[in-house]
């Protein structure tokens, strides 16, 4: 039986949620926070959730309301960095390759440079913080419930949603997407509704960044435990007498490399959750041995279950942009204004003479970080050069292809999982991405040349456009970061989250989707962290 089909059923166990059952934690001064240095050998609790992301630090707030959580971060905390808080910092932190960055770069095998996350937050860390919901039809395809997945947006929303406050080139970008017909204007909305918007942001008025780690205000400190620099190596099983594997603990190591043991708690509703985001999670779930066979014995990885689908059905979003160059200061702004275009593809755009690196002008390379098309390009340094004195003066024009058809794979590449497993995307294998993508760079032109356009500061002498709109998208291709698959829903996990064929084991992030939601999917990835911990606590309740 469905537990929400029952509207009664649903208010009962929200109120429970939301009850003040203790006194919580404000960001960032989280008692339950500590270094994975300072955790115990060995530890028992009734859920462990790998991954401290944008879907799990809201399901690990929500779960520690009626149990006791286990939340393991690899990387650090998101506080007090300002190449994390500050919007005018953007990019910054993507272009650092440290040992100690909160992103960690890896190259797919379609020579496109990305990133992803190391950091508590996750993506929501990183990324240029638009914030906006899944469609309504998207919803109800998932499977999901709209009552509690509106209730869900609503609580994310509560603490890391603002309205931006949509300057000169925004407002601009916005005239001319209606200028060429993507109409309505929905004016300010976290809605996914076709025609022109200003989406939301998870940057305040004061430009400060709020991730999914402020989410963790939510949480009962009596009932969670989140470690940082935790990462973990495997996922233990239970196997012998059982007709199916029982997932019932992990292995993790610390930053000094010392070997820590989680377990479960005796119970049969108590789990393992992976959150560890697109890469990860397959990753791991193949470092435990849950995957194709043929990777994990070239690995010498002992097979728990030979999953196929693991690591297949891998996604990226292809994104091309245009520089509109201005001939004075551009004000600094990410993404703000979308055109939804109805035809396959989002337009948007970012600006601001700081938009790469922060206060004094930014390097060639914060730029490129962002919008490389290839990664040869970077290291041969084959590419228009910034100086200090003069840097970017305008902004960009992007277009998203959505979906998107095209499909890629993933596999292990060692068997560290500090390393980056080999992923290929095969951007525009799919003909249909490149039509869709051919047709957002069209629009792009057409807005570029509205009369929008034709006042300062919004444009100026400079602005080129591509000869060739297809050659351009294939030889201009990069990530917006919207990378998803390889635990999809159906294939790997059911429609509960849980791996087909192991108990007490789920995944719940980005990996298990294999369509984008909407233009950005941090709101739905956060709104699922806390959708999935309200239904798992309700199957608590009923069960218990």
């Amino acid at each position: 039986m469905d537990i929400f089909g029952s509207w009664s059923l649903l208010v009962a166990l929200s109120l429970f949620v939301h009850s003040p059952i203790c006194s919580s934690d404000k960001a960032p001064n989280y008692s339950f926070m500590r270094d994975a240095t300072e955790s115990p050998t060995t530890s028992y609790y009734d859920y462990i959730i790998v991954g401290g992301g944008t879907a799990g630090c809201p399901l690990a707030a929500t779960l520690s309301q009626n149990a006791s959580v286990l939340l393991l971060e690899r990387g650090g905390s998101p506080y007090n960095n300002p190449n994390i808080t500050r919007l005018s910092a953007f990019g910054a932190a993507l272009s650092d390759l440290s040992e100690a960055s909160p992103s960690q770069r890896f190259i797919s095998e379609d020579g496109v440079i990305n990133s992803r996350a190391r950091v508590l937050g996750g993506g929501s860390a990183l990324n240029a913080g638009f914030y906006t919901r899944a469609g309504t039809k998207y919803v109800r395809n998932m499977g999901w419930d709209g009552g509690l997945a509106n209730e869900s947006y609503r609580w994310v929303e509560a603490k890391v949603a603002f309205q931006p406050p949509m300057g000169q080139w925004q407002t601009a970008v916005r005239d001319g997407l209606l200028e060429v017909g993507i109409v309505p204007n929905n004016g300010f909305t976290y809605d996914h509704i076709n025609g022109t918007k200003f989406g939301g942001t998870i940057f305040d008025r004061n430009g400060h960044r709020h991730t999914a780690a402020d989410l963790l205000e939510y949480a009962n400190p009596k009932g969670i435990t989140v470690l940082l620099h935790a990462t973990v190596h495997r996922i233990l099983f239970r196997t012998p007498g059982t007709t199916k594997p029982i997932a019932n603990g992990v292995v993790y190591r610390d930053r000094t490399g010392q070997a820590h043991r989680a377990y479960l708690k005796e119970g049969s509703l108590n789990e393992i959750i992976v959150s560890a985001g697109t890469l990860g999670s397959p990753q791991l779930l193949m470092l435990s041995g849950v995957g194709p066979s043929a990777q994990l014995q070239a690995q010498n990885i002992t097979m728990v279950m030979d999953q196929p689908h693991v690591g297949q059905g891998m996604y990226d979003n292809p994104m091309n942009a245009v520089f509109i160059p201005s001939p004075i200061p551009v004000e600094v702004s990410l993404i703000e204004v979308v055109g939804i275009t109805g035809e396959g593809t989002y337009v948007e755009a970012a600006g601001g003479e700081n938009f790469g690196g922060g206060g004094s002008g930014s390097s060639t390379k914060d730029y490129y970080a962002m919008f490389s098309p290839k990664a040869t390009l970077v290291e041969s340094n084959s590419m228009p050069k910034l100086s200090s004195a003069q840097p970017f003066q305008g902004g960009f024009i992007l277009e998203k292809v959505m979906g998107p058809l095209s499909t890629g794979h993933l596999e292990l590449r060692t068997r560290n999982p500090n390393d980056n497993p080999v992923v290929t995307f095969n951007y525009f294998q799919n003909p249909d991405d490149l039509k869709r993508c051919v047709r957002g760079i069209q629009t792009i032109e057409r807005v570029v040349q509205s009369k929008a356009f034709a006042r300062p500061p919004r444009s100026g002498p400079g602005a080129s456009l591509p000869p060739s709109a297809e050659e351009f998208c294939q030889h201009t291709v990069t990530t917006i970061w919207h990378y998803h698959g390889g635990c999809v829903v159906g294939r790997v996990v059911d429609g509960d989250y849980k791996v087909i064929g192991i108990d007490r084991l789920r995944v719940i992030d980005m990996s298990t989707v294999g369509y984008c939601p909407g233009t950005n999917p941090q709101a739905t990835v956060m709104m699922l962290g806390r959708y999935m911990g309200v239904k798992i606590l309700g199957e608590r309740l009923t069960k218990k």
